[in-house]
């Protein structure tokens, strides 16, 4: 087997179909496998990807384990290759998986390869970075500094703003929303931390590559459009709280720490988590208070019809 394709699901009825079709339509030409791993859904997620048949297997948990957990179960329970995690809430839509696995037979040092990953209306997603440091407590994606400065050189550093991204490149890390890795990676770095139950688990990983002397690349010859955090935004309190954990525990598992240090730390970490909380309890508020909102039934075909306007809107990178 070439590619084993494995997708977590956590309520994602309303994004996954989407997503399977475009691996039918975007993979003709390689070996694959499918393996759905869900985590307890009960808004027939399980249903639809049995439904899907072919070349999808379902792994069912009787409980939510977290992404980690289950992208461990999904790797457990393939064979390919090479491996591919692929958030439900993504779906490809444009350029050949093919030049990855090629790259990966051309370049034997490079372990991990994120492809290109654009927004809902076909910019691009800023989903490779530096590692974090102590400086992107300040300088990160969603920091006043950045907002506020959104050109100054430690936002522009971390979140590699300033590079032409139709263009491969090495990188220190790519989104867990759409990665790429050699199985043989996972007889160095074993597979994913299941102490990180949901974000940063693909930092962490891209880490510990690295330090095993395996290169992380972006590669643009794969588009896959993502929709963040499709499933998480479901339960948006307790994802605010993963989140502040699982960057806690990255901090506490690779920064050097002393009681000072760790003072501090905790202070923005979770000052950052109670702020994040009181807007999300502010929004629904005023979402309840406004009569909240109604999805349409035609969510699929919505998707649809923005991938192919991102595809006809992006020329094949260079």
């Amino acid at each position: 087997m070439q590619l084993s394709v494995i997708i977590v699901t956590y309520n994602s009825a309303r994004h996954l179909p989407v997503c399977l079709e475009s691996l039918g339509e975007h993979l003709r030409n390689v070996e694959y496998e499918v393996c759905v791993v869900d985590n307890a859904s009960d808004d027939g997620t399980v249903a639809l990807a049995r439904a899907a048949g072919g070349r999808t297997r379902v792994v069912r948990n009787d409980r939510n384990l977290g992404f980690s957990a289950a992208v461990n179960t999904g790797l457990r329970s393939t064979s390919g290759r090479y491996c591919m995690w692929l958030n439900p809430d993504a779906m490809i839509v444009g350029g050949d998986v093919s030049e990855l696995l090629r790259h990966f037979e051309e370049e034997p040092e490079v372990g991990i390869i994120g492809p290109q990953v654009l927004n809902a209306d076909g910019s691009v997603q800023l989903s490779c970075r530096s590692f974090p440091s102590y400086n992107t407590a300040f300088f990160n994606r969603y920091s006043l500094l950045t907002r506020l400065f959104p050109t100054n050189r430690y936002s522009r550093t971390y979140l590699h703003t300033d590079w032409d991204h139709r263009k491969l490149r090495e990188v220190d890390w790519v989104s867990g929303a759409c990665l790429l890795h050699r199985r043989a990676l996972l007889d160095d770095v074993g597979g994913l931390d299941e102490q990180f139950f949901m974000y940063i688990e693909d930092i962490d990983f891209c880490l510990r590559a690295s330090r095993a002397g395996w290169k992380v690349h972006y590669h643009p010859a794969l588009r896959v459009l993502h929709h963040i955090a499709g499933s998480s935004r479901q339960v948006p309190f307790s994802m605010i709280v993963e989140l502040h954990k699982s960057i806690w525990r990255y901090y506490a598992k690779h920064f050097r720490r002393d009681p000072l240090k760790d003072a501090v730390g905790g202070a923005v970490i979770w000052g950052r988590c109670a702020g994040m909380l009181a807007r999300a309890a502010l929004r629904q508020v005023t979402f309840r208070d406004a009569g909240g909102l109604r999805f349409s039934s035609s969510s699929g075909a919505a998707a649809r019809q923005k991938a192919e306007a991102v595809r006809a809107s992006r020329e094949t990178p260079s």
